[in-house]
């Protein structure tokens, strides 16, 4: 049995939804059984913006592995960003 888990971020971004393009102000991520990911539980995000309705979201649903491999890259990328000195500070 699982517990559902939730956090919720502030975030600065765009995300692309069925209307376009719509500035993305929250992150909700939870673990969780996923509506449509064939898994018993999923990691979820839901990039949103909740001022402007349910159009303003963009939803993921991620294996274990997934979401681990994605965080990996995402630092690693990062990281060389800031190395290459593309990175304000």
């Amino acid at each position: 049995m699982c517990t559902m888990i939730v956090e919720k971020v502030k975030i600065e971004g765009s995300g692309k939804g069925l209307n376009g393009w719509f500035k993305l102000e929250q992150a909700n991520v939870s673990y969780d059984h996923p509506f449509d990911a064939p898994f018993e539980h999923a990691l979820n995000i839901d990039f949103v913006n909740e001022a402007q309705g349910v159009g303003a979201r963009v939803a993921v649903e991620l294996s274990e592995q997934a979401a681990r491999e994605l965080v990996r890259t995402i630092l690693e990328v990062l990281d060389q960003a800031e190395t290459g000195g593309h990175l304000s500070k």
